[in-house]
C-alpha cells in the first residue's frame, strides 16, 4: 500500500474524539465491537521505532489515558492493545474492551467467532459506549485544545 491509497492518510478512519497536532483519537463505530477506538498517528509512518524516542513516549502515554478511560466506563473484564498494521500499515493502536463472554473471546477480535452475540450484553455495551465517547471528548478537551 503506497501513501496515496492508505485509508488513514486519507480520511480520519471512524469519528474523530480527539485531533492533535502529531495524532487523533477515533471511534470506528465497528458493528459488534462497542468500545473500540483507535489513536492514530497523523504522519504516514509504519512501525513504532519510525517515532523519535519522544514521539514514541507520547503516542504510548495517549494510548494508556485512552485505556484508561475504556476501562472505567467500558467495565469490561480485559483489555487488548494491539499495533498490527498488517491489513493498513500506517501506525495506529487499537484499544479493545474484551468480556469474557464476548462474540470472540478468547481469541481476538480478528478471530473466529466463539459464540453469537448476547443481544441484552449488546445493548448495554452500546449505551456504555456512547458514555464512553463523551468521556474521551471531555477528558482530552481539558488536557490540551484540540487541533480542527
Amino acid at each position: 500500500m503506497n501513501l496515496k491509497d492508505c485509508p488513514l492518510c486519507l480520511t480520519d478512519g471512524g469519528h474523530c474524539l480527539y485531533r492533535a497536532e502529531h495524532l487523533r483519537i477515533i471511534a470506528p463505530m465497528e458493528d459488534g465491537l462497542p468500545g473500540l477506538i483507535r489513536v492514530v498517528w497523523h504522519q504516514h509512518v509504519v512501525e513504532m521505532s519510525d517515532l523519535k524516542p519522544l514521539d514514541r513516549a507520547y503516542i504510548m502515554d495517549i494510548v494508556c489515558q485512552v485505556e484508561e478511560i475504556v476501562r472505567r466506563v467500558m467495565q469490561a473484564d480485559k483489555i487488548n492493545l494491539a499495533a498490527f498494521g498488517n491489513a493498513v500499515p500506517h501506525l495506529h493502536w487499537h484499544v479493545i474492551p474484551r468480556w469474557l463472554n464476548d462474540v470472540y473471546f478468547p481469541q481476538p477480535i480478528w478471530g473466529t467467532a466463539q459464540r453469537p452475540i448476547n443481544p441484552a450484553d449488546q445493548i448495554l455495551r452500546q449505551q456504555k459506549e456512547k458514555q464512553l465517547l463523551i468521556a474521551i471528548e471531555q477528558h482530552f478537551a481539558q488536557i490540551t485544545p484540540s487541533l480542527s
